[in-house]
């Protein structure tokens, strides 16, 4: 069992919990609650590596407060 860090961002325009994975090509879903999202993004992850783990592209390592 691998676990994987998702951005989740809301969507103001339709209101869609909208998730990716950074540096993971694809694994990006959306849904109207988070429940539904973590769903399909569960679905997308597994089927993305049906035919093995991909490299990642980059690590997600966190955020940052920029004051401007």
């Amino acid at each position: 069992m691998r676990a994987f860090t998702a951005v989740i961002e809301k969507c103001p325009e339709t209101g869609l919990f909208v998730g990716f994975v950074p540096g993971f090509p694809g694994a990006h879903s959306q849904g109207d609650t988070l429940d539904e999202l973590h769903s399909n993004l569960r679905e997308v992850i597994t089927m993305l590596m049906e035919d093995g783990e991909p490299p990642l592209e980059a690590e997600y390592i966190g955020t940052q407060l920029v004051t401007v």
